[in-house]
């Protein structure tokens, strides 16, 4: 027997149960999962960072710049943060902008399940999508849920898997495969907000963190930098690593916003008898400054150093080209670049140009935001867009 459902969602995470809960009566989520929201619930160490205050299209990657202006415009930072306190959900502001609820993700978890029960939607947990096909007139879809078959149509059907990011939380590239089926382009995809890997190079400063401003493919991000043992992390690499490609450079700019050479001088004046290393080690980490005198080939008495000789140094420093080896990849990216290419969506109601009645929403397409919330808002905005042309398409 089939089934019909005015609309299927695949995917309850973010964008996915925003959207069911503003695409009206009958809506049903499908996540093949046993909960919901998982990607919400591992996000901000377990306490989502569900919004940044500054959210705007130029936070984002895409293929098309201009994509993400409506919906962004539309449903903004704003109306979520109304909707969270609406909820009662104590929430603060951390550096730039970024919003993180006091308690515990689960709270936005809640809140979307909460929104979607309210709204007539369903969800169907432990449900994996087999097959999906259009007759013409509806959408046809063959499941297995509880591990029985099932078979339904719909006349709205929303692509809200996300992308290949964390996939021992389930991420899967099903939103490319039937984006791919319905004659939907899908762009190059890849890890992003990543960490990059140095092979061993940095082993032995792991651990070793400090504010720094990291450039590349023409974007720069000044935030904290994080040695690891197999390379650097922290949010300064997240961010760039979005914009760097495989054999580029990275530059690293240690002490953004402090003159070193002027201090080298200062401390030569004061007490030129003191080692370099242990001078640089009262404006760096002690085992970083240790590091790149070493590189840099300097050692003895500050004393000994010329005015040339510390310019070239407080220069390099300044502007120090490192060459990752690659990135983490998948596993460790928080979200994936590229997708579903937006040329063929609708920016006001994210539905396909060439399938009437197909959306893509979310992290499935080539719409990707930098790190602090802003891929949240992407969900909460595209989600929005979607279940309100859904309704709207009913409703006439």
């Amino acid at each position: 027997m089939t089934q019909h459902l005015p609309t299927v969602i695949l995917g309850a995470g973010a964008a996915g149960m925003m959207c069911a809960a503003h695409a009206g009566p009958g809506s049903v989520v499908i996540e093949h999962r046993a909960s919901p929201g998982e990607k919400i619930r591992i996000s901000g160490g377990g306490r989502c960072n569900f919004t940044n205050m500054h959210a705007a299209a130029e936070n984002y990657i895409s293929g098309n710049p201009h994509f993400a202006k409506s919906a962004l415009k539309r449903y903004t930072q704003w109306d979520f943060l109304d909707l969270v306190q609406r909820h009662g959900i104590a929430w603060h502001e951390k550096t730039l902008g970024q919003l993180f609820c006091d308690d515990s993700a689960v709270q936005i978890i809640d809140l979307l399940t909460a929104e979607m029960a309210a709204a007539g939607a369903e969800l169907w947990l432990s449900t994996s999508v087999e097959e999906v096909a259009h007759d013409g007139t509806r959408f046809r879809l063959r499941l297995s849920r509880e591990g029985r078959g099932r078979t339904v149509t719909c006349d709205a059907l929303v692509l809200a898997t996300g992308g290949k990011s964390i996939p021992k939380i389930g991420a899967t590239g099903l939103a490319y495969r039937i984006a791919e089926q319905f004659g939907l382009a899908v762009t190059e995809t890849r890890p992003g907000l990543v960490p990059l890997t140095f092979g061993d190079r940095f082993a032995a400063l792991s651990g070793v963190a400090c504010p720094a401003r990291l450039s590349c493919g023409g974007a720069g991000f000044e935030e904290a930098l994080l040695f690891t043992h197999r390379g650097l992390s922290g949010p300064a690499v997240l961010q760039v690593s979005s914009y760097w490609r495989e054999g580029e450079d990275i530059s690293v700019h240690l002490l953004p916003g402090t003159d070193l050479f002027a201090f080298l001088k200062a401390e030569r004046q004061k007490a030129g008898r003191r080692d370099i290393a242990t001078v640089l080690a009262e404006a760096l980490p002690k085992r970083l400054a240790q590091h790149v005198a070493a590189e840099a080939g300097l050692k003895g008495n500050l004393a000994d150093c010329s005015d040339k000789l510390l310019h070239s140094f407080a220069a390099g420093l300044a502007d120090w080209r490192l060459k990752p080896t690659g990135s983490e990849g998948y596993r460790k990216a928080e979200v994936t670049l590229g997708g579903i290419d937006t040329g063929g969506l609708d920016a006001k109601t994210m539905e396909s140009r060439r399938t009437p009645g197909l959306h893509v929403i979310g992290e499935a397409m080539d719409v990707t935001g930098w790190l602090g919330g802003y891929n949240f808002q992407w969900a909460w905005s595209s989600g929005w867009a979607a279940g309100q042309a859904i309704r709207a398409r009913r409703q006439a």
